[in-house]
C-alpha cells in the first residue's frame, strides 16, 4: 500500500448481517476528531465508493477482498489491516468504540516499538478488570491478556511477520485449536492475537502492564451491572466532546458493546 500519510488511526467495517458496522466507524471518527479534527482516520471496507462520510481522511479496500467465513462477525478480515493501511505508523482500533478522551499522547507510547497490543481493560470508574468471566479461555492457556482493540504497528519486517501469522492462525484455526483447552470453534480476534503474541514472545508485542492503554469494556460482568445491556441500566451522556456514565468522566476509549448506542 502506497505510504500517504506518516501517523493515522485506521478501523476495518464490514457490516453484517444486523450490524451497521460503518455507522459504529462513523461514530468513532467522528468521536476521535472533536479531540483531535487533524487526525488521519482511515476507513477499510469490502466496498469502496463515494459514499462514506466525509469525517473519513483515507478509505480503502480490503486488499483481498472480504475473505470472513462467519457473516456475523467478519474477524477473518483483520489481518489485512497491515496490507490496507495507508500509514507508516497505524493504530488499529474496533469499529464499536467511542473516543471519550484524547488519545493522541498513545503515539509518543508506542513509537519505539514495532508492534503493540492493548493488555487488560477497565471498568467505567476506571479501575483495572479483575473480572476473569471472558478470558477462561486465556487464562487455561497461560495466553497474554491481549486487546485487539487497539493495536499498533510501525511498517516494519515485524509487523509484516506478526500479521502473517495472525493470518496463518485464522486460515488454520482447525490445527491451532487441537494444541489448545476448550477453544471455540471459531476464534474471535483477541484469542487469535493472543496465540500469535505467545509464539512470537509476549514482550515483543506489549508494553509493561500499566504503561499502555487499555479500554473501558462495557460488558456486564467487567462493571457493577445486573443487566447485559448496561444503555437500559445505567445513565450517560455526552458532553461533547467526551462521556459520561453515571456522572463518572470516561478517558481513552469505550467499548460500548451494545451496537444500538450510537442510535
Amino acid at each position: 500500500m502506497q505510504i500517504l500519510a506518516e501517523r493515522g488511526y485506521l478501523i476495518i467495517a464490514v457490516n453484517s448481517d444486523t450490524v451497521d458496522y460503518i455507522a459504529c466507524a462513523t461514530h468513532l471518527a467522528k468521536s476521535i476528531k472533536a479531540f483531535h479534527p487533524e487526525a488521519n482516520i482511515c476507513l477499510v471496507t469490502d466496498t469502496v465508493t463515494d459514499s462514506y462520510d466525509s469525517v473519513f481522511t483515507h478509505v480503502q479496500p480490503l486488499p483481498y477482498g472480504d475473505v470472513s467465513r462467519n457473516t456475523e462477525w467478519r474477524l477473518n478480515n483483520d489481518w489485512q489491516a497491515f496490507a490496507a493501511s495507508p500509514y507508516r505508523e497505524t493504530i488499529k482500533l474496533e469499529a464499536d468504540m467511542i473516543a471519550a478522551g484524547p488519545i493522541d499522547h498513545w503515539w509518543n507510547l508506542f513509537e519505539k516499538r514495532n508492534v503493540v497490543i492493548s493488555t487488560g481493560c477497565r471498568d467505567f470508574y476506571d479501575r483495572v478488570s479483575q473480572s476473569r468471566f471472558y478470558r477462561k479461555l486465556f487464562d487455561a492457556n497461560g495466553l497474554p491478556d491481549v486487546y485487539n482493540a487497539i493495536t499498533y504497528w510501525r511498517l516494519s519486517k515485524e509487523a509484516q511477520e506478526f500479521f502473517q501469522l495472525v493470518r496463518n492462525i485464522f486460515d488454520h484455526w482447525d490445527q491451532y485449536k487441537t494444541i489448545l483447552k476448550f477453544p471455540d470453534d471459531e476464534p474471535t480476534t483477541d484469542v487469535v492475537y493472543a496465540v500469535a503474541a505467545q509464539i512470537i514472545g509476549p514482550e515483543k508485542v506489549t508494553l509493561p502492564a500499566g504503561l499502555g492503554p487499555s479500554i473501558v469494556h462495557m460488558k456486564k460482568h467487567i462493571n457493577p451491572i445486573q443487566s447485559e445491556d448496561w444503555t437500559k441500566e445505567l445513565v450517560w451522556e455526552y458532553t461533547d466532546p467526551g462521556l459520561r456514565i453515571n456522572t463518572v468522566a470516561q478517558s481513552g476509549l469505550v467499548h460500548y458493546h451494545i451496537k444500538d448506542f450510537i442510535k
